[in-house]
């Protein structure tokens, strides 16, 4: 076995070989450790063409396992894509092997050996856990399972980088046998169906990862012990939920079986469909399909059963049938599948009886897109559809889920928040931003009485049209981050945290104008701790405030920590709601904008997304938790909340939480 170098031609492969260019990338990272920052880059293409040589030896990629932690100390990923692990999608992991140059996959496979040295504990990094770490790891190999199980290397593969190829398969297996093969499938289908508990909008590499299930499972004899009925459910959720169905003989077969059907046998398959969606969260190709063949034969009175509608739903239907079965034959197609639950969503919450509702969503039928704004939506989602049949399928999805909606890899959990905000509270507003953004390429707000037009911002506050979220934050989130960024200027000398003043001006009237947090803005260090905590009690929590409720969804900031109670950052949250739980503790239900809301934040804090009365998309944590890592929060400063005896060993509590964590090094 030998490499072709560029210069030296053959070069033999040999312990004694990697045992030289070993010492070589010894004295290389000593350069690039050495270097000044801005030195940095251009020391760092000999590390990584020293460490694609290493990589080729036996024994390589273990070998750079140990080099792993140090190599990204010395700055190896700085001013790459690959440069803050937390911030890296493992769905993309899969195009960079097919399809990166030799100098990108090797900066990639050094970015998996540091994720598993963060999860076996060897390397801290701060700002990812271990915890984050392997659930990288898992979707990694979950997206490249065919890879790991592959007995060969396909003709593609074969004829662009075969070197690499070798490589990247002697990678994802020493991956493996780190992970564990035992875990990878049984944990991917928990993983799954714990993602799916949160019923996101977003389900496209949930779906990849199933349809990797799928193919592994029909290969080889797998065990997954228990974790197999979950598979074979989620499997048939997306390839067959019906009798029908079950064959996955593709959808023009699906639809000539439908044609010789009698109305029991399809009510059955309506029902069948409402049954798989309402149970995994997941809407397979068919039931889109099926819902075009009732309503193109007018078979509509089997649509409340394959909604799957309660009474509320039903009545939503029966007043508003003409715009909904319009809805159906203008977003729902096999390509926005997943729409059919927001659709069904949608109908429950009663979202139609508000009167400018059914006004908005026959103007955003009509509505004619820009150039732009059919050009991002298309480079996101493709051509399979017109741009503006994605963007009004997304919209009935994010008007029924609005705490399905994730932040993708977008750094502004704010404007992610705003729009899950609206459909929750206004979605009369969120069409209406909708439509300025989609026809003018624009969107006008108020701050303080001056108007703002994200059209007319300097090109500095742009940030990258989003690709890997919903077709609504798509459109919407570039404008909003800019908006967000302009009101952050124009107050940013008043010397305090913005958000006192932003948080009204951004999100909504209902938003307390009474501004509270915990630090001091200039030090960082704490301020009347003891007062924010106790004006909390008194605002949110029920027993202390006269059993009074959250009315409207309020704006709050996070000091959130990893597993360890490391302060990670400030993070946005909505307090949707307190209430006792069902062993009668007091929790706190919110909304989280992150893609995945269960979180571990150390010290025995971990969010529950589920298993705590927690609905659909909420997270929640026990009161005290969440009061010890709140930092700012909003309330009605016209409101009397008089403290009604909240007691000193629970606010110690809360404190001890705050102070053994991001707190720590804040006190004064």
């Amino acid at each position: 076995m030998s490499e072709v170098h560029p210069e030296t031609g053959p070069v033999a492969s040999s312990p004694e070989l990697a045992d030289v260019i070993e010492n070589s990338l010894e004295q290389a990272v000593g350069r690039l450790e050495r270097s000044r920052e801005f030195a940095k880059p251009a020391a760092t293409p000999q590390v990584l063409e020293l460490c694609r040589r290493l990589m080729m030896q036996p024994g390589g990629i273990e070998r750079l396992y140990l080099w792993a932690p140090r190599l990204d100390r010395a700055g190896v990923f700085l001013g790459t894509d690959w440069q803050d692990p937390k911030t890296l999608l493992a769905s993309l992991v899969a195009n960079t092997f097919e399809l990166g140059d030799r100098q990108t996959l090797v900066i990639e496979c050094l970015s998996q050996l540091r994720a598993l040295s963060v999860a076996n504990g060897s390397y801290v990094r701060a700002g990812f856990s271990a915890e984050q770490a392997h659930h990288f790891l898992s979707q990694v190999l979950a997206h490249n399972l065919s890879k790991v199980f592959s007995a060969g290397v396909s003709e593609a593969e074969r004829q662009s980088q075969p070197d690499m190829t070798r490589v990247v398969n002697d990678l994802l297996h020493f991956l493996v046998e780190h992970v564990g093969y035992e875990d990878i499938l049984g944990n991917l289908t928990d993983e799954i169906w714990r993602i799916l508990g949160q019923r996101p909008i977003q389900v496209g590499h949930v779906k990849a990862m199933i349809t990797q299930i799928a193919i592994t499972l029909a290969r080889g004899d797998y065990s997954l012990g228990d974790a197999r009925l979950g598979a074979d459910r989620l499997i048939s959720a997306l390839f067959g939920p019906t009798k029908t169905s079950l064959d996955d003989l593709g959808i023009p077969h699906y639809r000539a079986y439908l044609a010789a059907m009698d109305f029991n046998a399809l009510q059955q398959e309506a029902r069948g469909f409402a049954r798989a969606m309402h149970d995994v969260g997941l809407v397979s190709d068919y039931h889109a399909a099926f819902l075009r063949w009732l309503l193109e034969n007018e078979r509509v009175e089997l649509i409340p059963d394959a909604l799957g509608l309660s009474n509320t739903g039903l009545d939503s239907l029966q007043c508003y049938s003409r715009l909904v079965y319009q809805l159906i034959e203008e977003a729902i197609y096999p390509e926005t599948a997943q729409a059919v639950y927001g659709l069904a969503m949608l109908l429950e919450r009663g979202v139609l009886f508000i009167p400018p509702i059914g006004p908005g969503l026959w103007r955003q039928i009509s509505l004619d897109l820009s150039e732009n704004a059919n050009a991002a939506i298309s480079a996101a989602f493709g051509h399979a559809l017109p741009a503006r049949v994605f963007l009004l399928a997304g919209t009935i999805s994010v008007l029924g889920q609005p705490l399905g909606l994730g932040q993708g890899n977008n750094p502004t959990c704010q404007s992610v928040r705003a729009i899950s905000m609206w459909s929750f509270n206004a979605p009369d507003y969120l069409l209406h931003l909708i439509d300025q953004v989609g026809h003018f390429d624009g969107m006008l707000m108020h701050f303080e009485g001056a108007s703002i037009n994200s059209a007319e911002l300097p090109v500095d506050l742009t940030r990258a049209v989003p690709i890997d979220s919903d077709p609504v934050s798509n459109l919407l989130v570039p404008h909003l981050d800019r908006i967000y960024l302009q009101m952050g200027r124009l107050c940013a000398d008043r010397g305090e945290d913005p958000h006192r003043w932003i948080n009204p001006e951004f999100h909504g009237w209902w938003v307390g104008r009474g501004f509270n947090i915990a630090v001091d803005v200039a030090t960082g260090k704490l301020h009347d701790y003891d007062g924010f905590l106790r004006n909390f009690f008194a605002c949110y929590h029920p027993l202390n405030n006269g059993n009074q409720l959250v009315i409207h969804p309020q704006p709050a900031g996070l000091a959130v920590t990893d597993s360890s109670a490391r302060f990670v950052g400030w993070h946005a949250i909505t307090i949707l709601r307190v209430a006792l739980d069902q062993s009668g503790e007091m929790r706190v239900y919110f909304y989280n904008p992150n893609n995945d809301s269960g979180q571990n934040w150390g010290n025995g804090i971990k969010v529950s997304t589920q298993d705590n009365g927690e609905r659909y998309g909420e997270s929640s944590l026990l009161f005290n938790q969440l009061a010890s890592r709140l930092y700012i929060f909003h309330d009605d400063p016209l409101t009397s909340n008089a403290v009604w005896g909240v007691a000193k060993e629970e606010l110690q509590n809360v404190k001890e939480m705050a102070f053994s964590s991001w707190a720590a090094d804040r006190i004064t």
